[in-house]
């Protein structure tokens, strides 16, 4: 590995042993089907995704990648994780997702390339994971156009966080692979929204996600303690 790439091999490899399991309903990546729904309408409901051009930064298996191209946008899925793109478009293929389209290339590496090309890029549940989240904002912010939108989703940096994504969601609910994350990457918001604000970045909106022990649901709400969203804009 490129020893300059913005990667962790322990993360990629994390995540590529489970890639054969990204689109099993009741595997591993459960939750992250469970609040598809909630972002994909978040993110649409702030830039329609209909024929736009839309960049999906860490996009794994393409669970929001197939999801935001059955809205009607064109989109390009990057990763590092090549089995996780395999993954990916064997299940475009299948699904026969209209105007997909994946690639291995790091965030830093495609905004070289494709400066202002996206109207829409999203990174969610990917800045946690990486060495240099604040290299991937500035990334992102590179590729989409002016006046376009840029998501992003995370974990707090706090005690709370901790003893509900960490230890409840890994240890005690079983329900993410232990190791999953690591308290010291997860990230501020205050931290993020300095990054964005760095990277020219305006945070226009922020969603909190919850998730219900009781009613095994996930929800919107206020709350940006634990699991949080921004919607960023480049002005």
């Amino acid at each position: 590995m490129n020893p300059s790439l913005n990667a962790d091999p322990a993360e990629l490899a994390k995540f590529s042993d489970l890639a054969h399991r990204w689109w099993d309903l009741d595997s591993e990546f459960r939750p992250l089907h469970q609040i598809n729904p909630l972002r994909l309408n978040w993110i649409d409901g702030i830039a329609p995704l209909q024929s736009q051009q839309v960049l999906d930064v860490g996009c794994g298996g393409g669970i929001l990648a197939d999801s935001m191209a059955r809205r009607g946008a064109d989109v390009l899925g990057i990763d590092l994780s090549s089995k996780a793109l395999k993954i990916g478009q064997l299940h475009a293929m299948e699904a026969q997702t209209p105007h997909l389209r994946y690639r291995e290339v790091s965030a830093e590496d495609i905004a070289e390339e494709q400066p202002s090309s996206f109207d829409v890029v999203t990174c969610m549940e990917m800045l946690e994971h990486v060495p240099d989240a604040a290299s991937v904002v500035k990334a992102c912010a590179t590729l989409v156009k002016p006046g376009g939108w840029v998501f992003f989703s995370t974990i707090h940096r706090s005690t709370k966080a901790f003893l509900m994504a960490v230890v409840g969601a890994e240890y005690l609910l079983n329900m993410l692979p232990r190791g999953t994350h690591e308290y010291g990457k997860m990230i501020r918001p205050s931290e993020l929204a300095r990054h964005c604000r760095t990277a020219g970045l305006t945070l226009q909106h922020t969603r909190g996600l919850e998730f219900n022990p009781l009613t095994q649901r996930y929800l919107l709400s206020g709350d940006t303690s634990v699991n949080y969203m921004f919607a960023t804009q480049k002005l």
